[in-house]
């Protein structure tokens, strides 16, 4: 993934009810002589590489592989929110529908003891599951005949109804203190005033569609597609159905989750407000809304982004997320508690250099509990309040990124301070765990009846030092199923996106299925990964892609020395910066015999100017635009060293993306061609940027970079 940091930019995909907009059509790939619309997935055994290239049988003699329509059957946990009593957790239960080639999202119970497993509802779609202060009730938001609504669940009857009867798709869903309204966001559409006014069409006749006038700065999003006018507004609704009144306005979004005081007079909330919003990639300061008036009244201001703000249980203290803006590539978002008028500002975690990704306070108010990604694995830690002393509570949180081992996860927290998170290790994805003092107790295993009949890859940690400067970097290798230390392996290098963004010993699918088709996989943190510090992630800030090269050839060197890797037969492959690393690899090194580029970028310049985020890129990547620093744009674009490429590279990218677009891929292709390497562009229409989000996609991604690493 091309990742923005902090993720509040992504908040505009939720707000305008972002949505996949894939379709079922096949891929295309494009050749040297024709276009070939491939052929569904095969669903048979993935078979291991000869070294000559040619496909044998499948692995014999061990159990079962994962194979590429074991897709469908895979399930992990999402969003467990604990009820205030810490009897019973509820969860989103995700899984894959064969039928639809959709992911579905079921809300299920347990109860904190492990019992009473079963689903709450007859539902598919549901998203923000929230518990009432009383623990009698559950809202959450799905969809409906009328479009997604917000509906409550009773516990006492088991009966289930929509409150709401909203025209566009509500989320951030809070209950107030006292149980009665519920707190949401919402996009509130815009008329657009027309430039023209045309002649009315003759009765019968039929006129082409009207021209679109764009005149936003953003005007496109990456699942979105092209957007809408309107803007995200904070709204209330009673919780036993009523009207929505909307509490604020403006040409402005306020797309974050909103925090009630304890008292049920304020809502908190982050937005940015200022005149030129549309120019500020960091903007966002925190607001009090006055339940009653609509009064906003802002609490913070500073050169940088506050945001996710949440009110203590005695409502003195307002504890949010932000930093001092240096207009770098990664900055850590750090924890900051204040009076509740906005004085008294305390950071809390300048000590850890880790960006906080999100943070609860604890019932008694002396605590807040805080998530974390430190080298590759995310933590959970207690912060004191008054002094900021920190307590690691437990590790292993994530399992939410199906496909590659990325980081993520949720918890929350019970009165009486018990936690419910997701949890994952290599093994398995997202499951709901317990914590209540000592080791976590994992809840479910929703997995277990699929791997009990297959053979998963082992994975085994590396560390070394780069080449460049004697930086140490990190990895992780998985070992084909069935592994032999006397035998020799062919390896993927799997390399991540953001760049700024991590990997870790997390569950990766994908990884797996490359394990399964008998390839030994590398994944790897170079330099500019988070989890290890701000000046490591910064070593590429307007460096990139650069140094990352040398530490992910170290890493390869790493790998290799183990013993049991055939260096003759070295694929490699990333998504996003991935891809932009991948395409950048094979411009500098022969090593590998082949390549597969997804969703790159190639040319910094076209890059910055058709992505959906253009304003952030050139700030905070770049020294300024393209126009001022051509050579600088240059010299960071694999296109630069596409006369130096010999390595067999194919490229795979979504149809609909608008972070990377299509035409990157196609520009690097077209180079390909005239230089006459073996190449083909793989589309796959319908997908943006997410080219993997539909099961099928999904299948079709690792079935055709198994298919032309074999080849090759």
């Amino acid at each position: 993934m091309i990742a923005l940091r902090p993720c509040h930019l992504l908040a505009i995909l939720v707000a305008t009810g972002c949505a996949s907009t894939a379709t079922t059509a096949p891929s295309t790939v494009v050749t040297d002589r024709q276009t070939i619309v491939a052929a569904a997935p095969a669903v048979a055994p993935i078979a291991t590489p000869s070294k000559n290239g040619e496909v044998p049988a499948p692995l014999q003699g061990q159990r079962g592989l994962l194979q590429l329509r074991d897709v469908f059957e895979l399930e992990w946990a999402s969003s467990p929110r604990i009820a205030p009593d810490a009897r019973h957790i509820v969860y989103l239960r995700r899984g894959m529908d064969i039928m639809s080639d959709r992911r579905t999202s079921e809300l299920w119970i347990l109860g904190a003891d492990g019992r009473g497993h079963r689903p709450l509802v007859a539902d598919k779609s549901a998203a923000t599951p929230r518990w009432s202060p009383s623990g009698d009730r559950i809202a959450f938001v799905s969809a409906s005949d009328s479009g997604a609504q917000i509906f409550v669940h009773w516990l006492d009857t088991g009966a289930t109804a929509p409150v709401t009867r909203l025209t566009e798709s509500p989320s951030n869903l809070e209950w107030s203190p006292d149980g009665r309204t519920l707190a949401f966001t919402m996009r509130v559409p815009a008329k657009a005033k027309p430039m023209v006014q045309m002649p009315a069409a003759p009765e019968g006749a039929t006129w082409a569609t009207p021209p679109t006038v764009i005149d936003k700065l953003t005007y496109r999003v990456d699942g979105a597609g092209y957007l809408e006018a309107g803007y995200t507004h904070l709204f209330v609704v009673p919780a036993d159905g009523g009207t929505p009144r909307q509490l604020t306005a403006g040409d402005f979004n306020h797309p974050g989750r909103p925090a009630w005081s304890p008292d049920g007079t304020s809502l908190f909330i982050s937005a940015n407000r200022a005149p030129d919003w549309e120019y500020q990639a960091y903007g966002e300061e925190v607001f009090e809304v006055d339940v009653a008036t609509g009064q906003l009244t802002q609490r913070t201001r500073r050169d940088g982004p506050d945001q996710a703000p949440l009110v203590s249980p005695d409502g003195g203290l307002v504890a949010y997320l932000g930093f001092d803006d240096k207009r770098l590539g990664n900055q850590n978002l750090r924890l900051y508690v204040m009076n509740r008028d906005g004085s008294g500002v305390r950071p809390l975690t300048d000590d850890l250099d880790r960006s906080i990704e999100r943070f609860e306070w604890t019932r008694n108010g002396r605590s807040l509990v805080v998530q974390y990604s430190d080298e590759g694995n995310t933590k959970l830690a207690s912060v004191d309040v008054r002094t900021g002393k920190r307590r690691v509570l437990t590790g292993d949180v994530g399992g939410e990124s199906i496909g590659r081992p990325y980081g993520g996860g949720s918890f929350s927290i019970a009165d009486n301070g018990v936690i419910a998170f997701t949890m994952t290790r290599p093994d398995h994805p997202a499951d709901v765990a317990l914590l209540k003092s000592g080791d976590p107790v994992r809840l479910t295993r929703l997995n277990d009846d699929l791997f009990a009949g297959k053979t998963l890859g082992s994975v085994e940690e590396v560390w070394t030092e780069s080449s460049h400067d004697g930086q140490r970097v990190h990895g992780w290798l998985v070992k084909p199923p069935g592994f032999d230390a006397n035998q020799k392996y062919p390896l993927v290098l799997e390399i991540h996106g953001g760049p700024f963004a991590n990997y870790g010993d997390r569950f990766s699918l994908e990884c797996q299925l490359y394990a399964a088709a008998g390839y030994a996989v590398l994944y790897t943190n170079p330099r500019g990964s988070t989890s290890y510090g701000e000046k490591f992630a910064n070593l590429i800030h307007h460096n990139y892609p650069g140094n990352d090269y040398d530490d992910l050839m170290s890493l390869v060197d790493a790998a290799i020395a183990g013993g049991s890797i055939d260096e003759d037969r070295l694929f490699v492959t990333g998504g996003s910066g991935g891809g932009v690393l991948t395409s950048w690899i094979v411009g500098k090194t022969r090593r590998f015999r082949a390549a597969v580029v997804a969703k790159p970028v190639i040319n910094w310049e076209s890059f910055v100017l058709t992505a959906d985020f253009s304003a952030f890129f050139v700030d905070y990547w770049f020294p300024g635009p393209p126009w001022e620093h051509a050579d600088h744009y240059r010299q960071r674009s694999p296109l630069s060293l596409v006369g130096n490429v010999e390595t067999p590279t194919m490229l795979l990218t979504g149809e609909a993306d608008y972070r990377t677009p299509m035409s990157e891929s196609e520009q690097y292709y077209q180079a390909l061609k005239l230089r006459k390497v073996d190449t083909a562009l793989v589309r796959i229409p319908g997908a943006g940027h997410s080219i993997a989000s539909r099961p099928s996609q999904l299948m079709a991604k690792v079935a055709h970079v198994l298919a032309w690493f074999a080849t090759h």
